[in-house]
């Protein structure tokens, strides 16, 4: 894999180079060169060859850069990150945290990655997961309060996702209960939590965050409508920026939910609801229960109008659908 980043570095200007060329850069034979670049491909990195010219990146690549995502951040999320780890490809970045809970993980610990070999959303859905496209990020967070306070916890992210969105340029961004962040009706991030305590207190909890960012020529395997940042911003932001961002925003919010709870949230969030006052199904076990969304309560519920009257419903195992979508 060092190799494989070296040659994507030296590719990222978009020039074509000799085979002999980015030999003698990296240290190895032209015959290497070749095969890393068939690795390339198998990555989903399309390459162009062209005799007496060389190699040259079908489109941009930009790897994660340190400096850039540190540089984006804001001095008060700055303030809040204790340790950034980047890695080319791993499992997943929550479960690379959530294995890691109990050696010593500080509050701001967090983690991006190039590629999840096995990323997940909610209810063990997978999480498409190109090479170099998206974002995929993870960071661990301790809370002094019980699970009861704690679940209004994805709701107050979110609203951390639409203001890391309106900071890039990207207006007309909605939350779908309870952890979807959508563009228009298309899915545009998603939230996953992951929590290890016991019930009086304290819980560590993992917060992963999936945003995509340039999919193109990567969505065959998408099952839902969705949309990145490079198809709706004006000037598409570069994603180390939007990193920096998000991951900036995602603190603050952990951090003031940690004194406050979700209150000072929930105007923002009924601000940007995406389902309120639309016909929609709520799945539960072997139920499905049909009603008009009405906003969530002070504890993160989601509040349904039905035939029998008004109903809560906590996140768990509930599955939302907007009927007609």
């Amino acid at each position: 894999m060092k190799t494989k980043l070296a040659l994507l570095k030296i590719l990222a200007d978009g020039r074509f180079h000799s085979g002999e060329a980015l030999g003698a850069r990296l240290g190895v034979s032209r015959t290497a060169v070749w095969k890393q670049i068939q690795t390339l491909q198998q990555l989903g990195i399309e390459c162009h060859s062209v005799s007496g010219k060389g190699y040259r990146l079908a489109q941009p690549v930009e790897l994660l850069d340190r400096e850039a995502i540190l540089a984006a951040m804001q001095e008060s999320g700055r303030g809040l990150l204790s340790t950034l780890e980047l890695y080319p490809e791993i499992h997943s970045s929550n479960r690379h945290l959530m294995e890691r809970l109990g050696q010593g993980l500080t509050a701001g610990h967090a983690c991006m990655v190039e590629r999840q070999l096995a990323g997940r959303g909610r209810r063990g859905r997978s999480w498409v997961s190109p090479f170099a496209r998206n974002i995929y990020l993870s960071f661990y967070w301790r809370f002094e309060m019980s699970p009861q306070l704690l679940s209004g916890l994805g709701l107050a992210l979110g609203t951390g996702v639409v203001r890391a969105l309106r900071q890039l340029g990207i207006d007309d961004a909605s939350l779908k209960w309870p952890n979807d962040v959508l563009w228009r009706g298309r899915k545009l991030a998603g939230i996953l939590l992951e929590m290890s305590g016991e019930n009086a207190g304290p819980y560590h909890v993992v917060v992963g965050v999936g945003m995509n960012v340039n999919m193109a020529g990567h969505a065959a395997d998408i099952d839902q409508p969705w949309v990145d940042l490079h198809s709706i911003a004006a000037e598409p932001p570069s994603r180390n920026r939007a990193a920096g961002v998000l991951l900036s925003q995602l603190l603050q919010v952990a951090h003031q939910f940690q004194h406050s709870g979700l209150a000072p949230f929930l105007e923002e969030w009924h601000a940007a609801d995406a389902c309120a006052g639309r016909e929609v199904l709520i799945h539960q076990a072997d139920q499905c229960i049909a009603g008009r969304a009405a906003g969530v309560d002070a504890s993160g519920a989601i509040l349904i109008e039905t035939d029998s009257g008004l109903r809560r419903f906590h996140s768990g195992d509930v599955s939302l659908r907007l009927q007609g979508s």
